[in-house]
């Protein structure tokens, strides 16, 4: 997968991953509902339990991606297990809370204020007086100071990511004495509060040698809970130890194993009981809640609702399996093996042995993954549609407001999110998320979706249904981007279906109103989305969970298998003509990854897709390696429509600049995009980051943020759909460890708790 950070504070994973299973969320007590910013719609599910609960000792081991190249967050590529370390053993002033606000770190910061705004910014730093380096050195001002110069950007021998924030910075010195830190601005920043977290020792900071290879496979001097103990690049892994020279809360764990696990493996690593905590796909959350359902005590298989599904709560399958045979089943077998024909006696017999030994090997999976149980939250980041600007068809601004309008976000955000028990709301912003400051729905400056506003904007554009479309002897595509040499395969959508159409799949007995919705105006569902060629379409959707058949219609009113002749007019809200422009039809390439952990984003394209086909534009769904995804298709721009995530951040002003800045001319004639891969940018809001940034007053930054993200939708160069889901698989008895949510991990309280503690109830989050 490829990775893409908005600054060492947020390093994620820019490929977002499916998730499935129903299981329990966690409430969590909200503002008003008169507040724009909202409340997070999930909260962490981290077993949180008092540090009195929490044995001390043990290992905690910790499936991660990858075992980092860098331990310097500061380099660009450091990753997701990069700040993971630097949380546990480095200084963080400032941590996140339950909703994403930055909140002051006590174990290192006594206050931190802004003491004078004129002529300059001032910040004055008091640190906490037992605050050491594990070498037994104060942290102190040099520290700060070694880390300014280094991420200044004035130096090049340095080898940083990024500088912002460092750049405005005149000069830091002493306070009043040894505990102060005194930062001098030459410009007003608003986003002070993300500097120096996290703080590298000046020994790590103090020279180009040292920054660029001091920190890359060990840090010697830390000041956290644990310390690096080592970094295995051949067992692929890191581990962290307790810090002796710790001076806050001691570590509960005795160690931390962070090791790195193929996604695709972790079920079998979960099983062999060589992990205690891992972020999981949904078959494996599936396996897992079912493993530990109330199970009957006579034959072990899960408990049975009165109409023979599972009953509630029991986590288990609708689906027949080796344990949930039927005892008609059971005796139609005992009849075949003892009956007078030899030969069929014989063939039962043996089936019957491999099924024992089949239902033998899952029982013994069972019990072992009895053990953990599934947490879950809504990760701080969100899953967008991006449009590339660049060139073809989309660089009018118009046919990227007709793909937005098209799209229905609730239904997209449903078929994702709601199999899963999580709150299904399609996120409303580019800047935050739902509970963080800057957070307000922003979409009305786009509007709503509404495919006769989309066909307007499309034929405004110059693209009209029905118009001729040439056909080139040499194979000259339609209009949208090129297809690339080591592209897969693809699947294209050409807006409309030369063979039949199942009678009522399209409305109810032909009768729905325009666009898709019924006479009441409620949208209808947008149907299963678009397949891959030969793709199996019965069974589970493995993005969702939704159990479907497969060449069967449904839809109340229709006749399931009922076939019209081709030629039959197709009811209202059925794929509308191709639209189509000097004589091209308009057809865009949705590039995918195609490994097994992208097959949320497949699903959620197949939907889209449906929905574009509704207007009139056409889909080539084109899936590529998942290493070349985002390097060579993404970031180059090799696309139409693409599929990513971005984390959210505490400081947008500072990390979602060089997201939606405008592209400009560099000096060799390309153009420098920064991280906006859309290639969508605009002067106005430009200035209103950069105003934003430099305004102290936090309500008219804020303000600022929100008008800039109305701008950003109303040049709809991406379109953001839903919140990440986040499952994890943890052992039963480990405490204050999970899925996390916004809020930063506090390692030195994750541990397994005493013996006769499970069950007890649970403190709230830990104070720090």
């Amino acid at each position: 997968m490829s990775h893409v950070g908005v600054g060492p504070r947020a390093v994620m994973r820019s490929v977002a991953f499916l998730t499935a299973g129903v299981l329990a969320v966690p409430a969590l007590a909200g503002c008003s509902s008169e507040d724009p910013s909202g409340k997070p719609l999930a909260a962490q599910d981290v077993a949180a339990a008092a540090r009195a609960r929490v044995a001390d000792g043990g290992t905690l081991r910790w499936a991660v991606d990858s075992v980092p190249d860098t331990l310097n967050a500061f380099q660009s590529d450091a990753d997701a297990t990069t700040a993971r370390v630097a949380q546990a053993v480095l200084p963080s002033l400032y941590r996140m809370d339950e909703r994403g606000r930055p909140v002051r770190n006590p174990d290192y910061l006594e206050s931190a204020k802004v003491v004078e705004t004129e002529p300059k910014q001032v910040v004055v730093y008091k640190l906490n007086q037992q605050a050491v380096w594990s070498d037994g050195r104060e942290i102190g001002a040099a520290d700060f100071a070694a880390q300014w110069r280094a991420l200044s950007g004035k130096d090049t021998a340095y080898w940083t990511a990024r500088n912002a924030g460092y750049d405005r910075i005149e000069k830091i010195e002493r306070g009043a004495n040894d505990l102060e830190v005194k930062v001098t601005f030459d410009r007003p920043y608003a986003d002070w509060k993300s500097l120096f977290t996290p703080l590298y020792p000046k020994e790590v900071t103090g020279t180009p040698d040292a920054f660029n290879d001091g920190a890359r496979r060990g840090i010697e001097v830390t000041a956290g809970p644990f310390t690096v103990k080592k970094v295995d690049t051949k067992a692929d892994e890191v581990v962290l130890t307790g810090n002796p020279r710790w001076w806050g809360e001691p570590a509960k764990l005795d160690k931390i194993v962070l090791r790195a696990v193929p996604r695709d493996e972790r079920v079998s690593e979960l099983v062999a009981g060589e992990l205690d905590l891992a972020e999981i796909d949904p078959d494996t959350a599936e396996q897992v809640a079912r493993a530990a359902a109330p199970r009957d005590a006579g034959t072990g298989t899960p408990l049975m609702g009165p109409d023979g599904t599972p009953a509630p709560g029991s986590g288990a399958s609708a689906l027949p399996g080796p344990q949930g045979g039927s005892a008609a089943r059971a005796l139609r077998s005992w009849a075949i093996a003892n009956g007078s024909d030899e030969e069929a006696a014989e063939e039962e017999i043996l089936a019957r042995e491999k099924r024992r030994k089949a239902e033998a090997k899952a029982e013994r999976r069972r019990k072992a993954l009895s053990g953990f149980e599934v947490r879950k939250s809504l990760e701080p980041a969100y899953t967008q549609l991006a449009l590339n600007g660049a060139e073809g068809p989309l660089a009018d601004e118009r046919v990227r407001r007709a793909v937005a309008r098209a799209l229905d976000r609730e239904k997209l955000a449903e078929a994702v999110l709601k199999p899963l028990g999580l709150p299904a709301e399609p996120v409303g912003s580019h800047l935050a998320l739902s509970g963080q400051p800057a957070y307000a729905d922003g979409s009305g400056a786009l509007g709503e979706q509404d495919a006769k506003e989309a066909r307007a904007l499309l034929a405004d554009a110059g693209w009209v249904p029905g118009g001729p479309v040439k056909k080139s002897e040499d194979g000259e595509k339609a209009a949208g981007a090129e297809k690339s040499e080591d592209d897969e395969d693809g699947k294209k959508s050409d807006g409309g279906d030369e063979g039949t159409y199942i009678v009522g799949e399209d409305g109810e007995d032909g009768k729905d109103g325009e666009d898709g919705k019924d006479t009441d105006g409620k949208n209808k569902d947008d149907g299963e989305g678009g397949r891959e060629e030969g793709e199996d379409t019965g069974g589970t959707d493995q993005e969702s969970g939704e159990k479907h058949s497969s060449g069967k219609n449904t839809a109340q009113g229709g006749a399931p298998g009922a076939y019209a002749p081709k030629g039959t007019a197709a009811p209202a809200g059925a794929a509308a003509a191709p639209v189509a422009k000097d004589g091209k039809a308009l057809t865009l390439r949705f590039v995918l990854p195609s490994g097994p952990g992208s097959q949320a984003l497949r699903t959620v394209a197949d939907r889209i897709s449906d929905m574009l086909e509704k207007i009139g534009i056409g889909t080539e769904i084109t899936k590529v390696p998942d290493e070349s995804y985002f390097k060579d298709h993404v970031a180059s721009g090799e696309y139409d429509l693409a599929l990513y995530s971005w984390p959210a951040s505490a400081f947008p002003a500072t990390d979602a600049r060089p997201i939606y800045a405008k592209p400009v001319p560099a000096a060799d004639g390309s153009l420098n995009v920064a991280q906006n891969y859309t290639r969508v940018g605009t002067d106005q809001v430009d200035q209103l980051f950069d105003q934003a940034m430099g305004t102290l007053d936090e309500d008219k930054a804020r303000d600022l943020l929100r008008k800039a993200d109305s701008r950003i939708w109303a040049a709809a160069g991406s379109v953001p759909l839903y919140q990440r889901p986040q499952l994890v698989a943890a052992r039963e008895n480990l405490a204050n460890a999970g899925a996390f949510g916004f809020e930063t991990p506090v390692y030195e309280d994750m541990g397994f708790l005493k013996k006769g503690a499970r069950g007890a109830e649970a403190s709230a989050s830990p104070a720090r």
